[in-house]
């Protein structure tokens, strides 16, 4: 493996899909040896039943130049955490880069529903999946990425910090979720700083997941063809791009700059030069401000 990331260890927890793969696969063709995990395995499906797997998503990596490792890992589960940062010592002895990218919440929450009309059952468990699961894996992660200066915490959320402090986020729960993984990144910066390493929230745009394409109908060879039913999706961009946010902040030795701060893939393009796989730089949360918000035409010119 070369690139400069090549002898690094990484973790992308929450990997299967979305932008946890595209994170892995940066991460992987930057060099890196990528621990992925999630609950979808060849074997066994989750909840979301879809055909994305932990072991797709390590093949891509190992693909793309690095090396991956899949591994079956339920983040509500403090054993299994335990036992996964166990397995990474015993083969790796090291961690530089955690990426808590566990959600699972598509399913869960209800668009634009008051909290007392949203289901209860689901609307708690979106907060254990988006919540506890980081929680959990940061407890147990944290020790051993804190053995060698210079180790990296990626909180993975939806809005930035200055976003969502204005805007109400779909539902009671989904705005819970989201924020209190921003304050994550913030309360991470204040303990790892003074310890050597760095932690921030990232934000990728409007991304086209898997889950994404399939909602409007289309691939990533045609996504275009969804801006007829939603014109404002000129402006989104592929899980690679975030990936690549990530693979930058892991491969620069000034990333403590950063410590603390709430981040997004297209304000970070514009610093470390990086392109989605198409050449272009998204940056959707100043459309989303600018254009969409403002209730615009859209038209994603200057802005990607």
């Amino acid at each position: 493996m070369s690139g400069p990331l090549a002898g690094k260890v990484a973790l992308v927890a929450g990997a299967t899909r979305g932008a946890g793969r595209g994170i892995a696969v940066e991460l992987g063709a930057a060099g890196a040896t990528v621990y992925v995990t999630g609950r979808t395995t060849r074997e066994r499906r989750s909840e979301y039943d879809r055909p994305e797997t932990i072991e797709d998503t390590a093949d891509l990596v190992t693909a793309a130049g690095g090396r991956g490792v899949a591994v079956p890992v339920d983040h509500l589960v403090p054993d299994e955490v335990r036992a996964l940062e166990e397995r990474i010592d015993a083969e790796q002895g090291r961690l530089d880069v955690l990426v808590n990218d566990i959600w699972g919440g598509e399913l869960l929450f209800e668009w634009g529903t008051p909290v007392w009309e949203h289901d209860l059952d689901k609307g708690l468990r979106l907060l254990r999946l988006a919540v506890d699961t980081h929680a959990i894996t940061s407890h147990h992660a944290l020790p051993l990425l804190l053995r060698r200066p210079g180790g990296l915490v990626v909180e993975m959320t939806d809005g930035t910090a200055e976003y969502n402090r204005n805007t109400y986020r779909n539902s009671f729960f989904y705005d819970i979720a989201k924020t209190a993984v921003l304050r994550m990144g913030f309360a991470l910066g204040h303990e790892l700083g003074p310890r050597g390493a760095t932690a921030v929230t990232l934000t990728p745009g409007w991304m086209r997941s898997e889950i994404m394409l399939d909602h409007f109908g289309v691939t990533e060879e045609n996504w275009r063809d969804a801006l007829e039913r939603e014109p404002h999706f000129g402006i989104s961009e592929t899980p690679r791009y975030v990936g690549r946010a990530v693979a930058a902040l892991a491969s620069d030795p000034d990333v403590a700059r950063w410590n603390g701060q709430s981040l997004s893939s297209g304000g970070l393009a514009q610093v470390y030069g990086f392109t989605d796989l198409d050449g272009s730089r998204p940056d959707a949360w100043r459309y989303i401000t600018e254009v969409q918000d403002a209730g615009k035409p859209a038209d994603a010119t200057g802005y990607r």
